[in-house]
């Protein structure tokens, strides 16, 4: 019996060991740049890290942390974890995320006005244009509902962002679904909605809600075709 327990007790000191070696020390995790610690726990635990380089891609582009030294802290990382550079494909996962995220901070700055958090002239055109490369707008399935804002002389910019914001809210709880709600010019909000039986019901109701802000609020019927629509825009956009 005791020669099993002194074996059972040496197996259990082996297996100790082992998981110890699997586990960063705090040296290391000290060590570790700032986001890589879940890359350096996968690293000890011989586990994939693939799905900790993308976690640490996105956070690390949410931070503001340049392409360049994310790839340097995952070097830095496996390094120091596991003696070797990183692989191609952690690399290549750990930038695809870090690219996604960028874009799409950037993207959400170019659709929205910053002052008023409306889509911009430019992301109702590409919308409008969508629509068309898909085949599913001609000149009777969609149309422009135009509200005018009325904007009293001597506003100042941010008063007048701010009638602008309050006629967007009006219309996006009038028009709920997956309508495009923008900012055309300085005094125009256009939602692109499609013609239906209700368009007339909304756009009335529209009109009873920012009838103290809007001078006015009418359907715009659309081209048939893309160009045409954009010239169209754009003679909205116009003062």
């Amino acid at each position: 019996m005791g020669l099993f327990s002194a074996r059972r007790r040496s197996i259990r000191g082996t297996h100790a060991r082992l998981a110890a070696s699997f586990e960063l020390s705090e040296e290391q995790r000290a060590a570790l740049p700032p986001r890589f610690e879940a890359v350096g726990e996968a690293l000890a635990a011989r586990s994939s890290v693939i799905e900790a380089c993308w976690v640490a891609g996105r956070d690390l582009a949410d931070m503001g942390v340049s392409l360049g030294e994310s790839l340097e802290g995952l070097r830095s990382t496996t390094r120091l974890v596991a003696s070797r550079d990183p692989s191609f494909e952690e690399c290549q996962v750990l930038s695809r995320s870090w690219s996604e995220a960028t874009l799409g901070y950037l993207h959400g700055l170019s659709c929205a006005d910053p002052l008023t958090g409306l889509a911009t002239l430019a992301h109702i055109r590409e919308r409008i244009a969508e629509l068309y490369r898909d085949a599913q707008l001609d000149a009777r399935s969609h149309a422009l509902v135009v509200a005018e804002v009325r904007r009293p002389p001597h506003l100042d910019q941010l008063a007048s962002a701010r009638r602008l914001t309050l006629v967007g809210h009006a219309a996006r709880a009038v028009f709920a679904g997956q309508e495009a709600i923008g900012q055309v010019g300085p005094t125009r909000v256009v939602v692109v909605a499609p013609r239906d039986e209700s368009l007339p019901a909304r756009v009335g109701l529209l009109r009873r809600m920012v009838e103290d802000r809007a001078d006015r609020v009418w359907i715009e019927g659309l081209p048939g075709s893309d160009a045409s629509a954009a010239q169209l825009l754009d003679e909205l956009a116009r003062v």
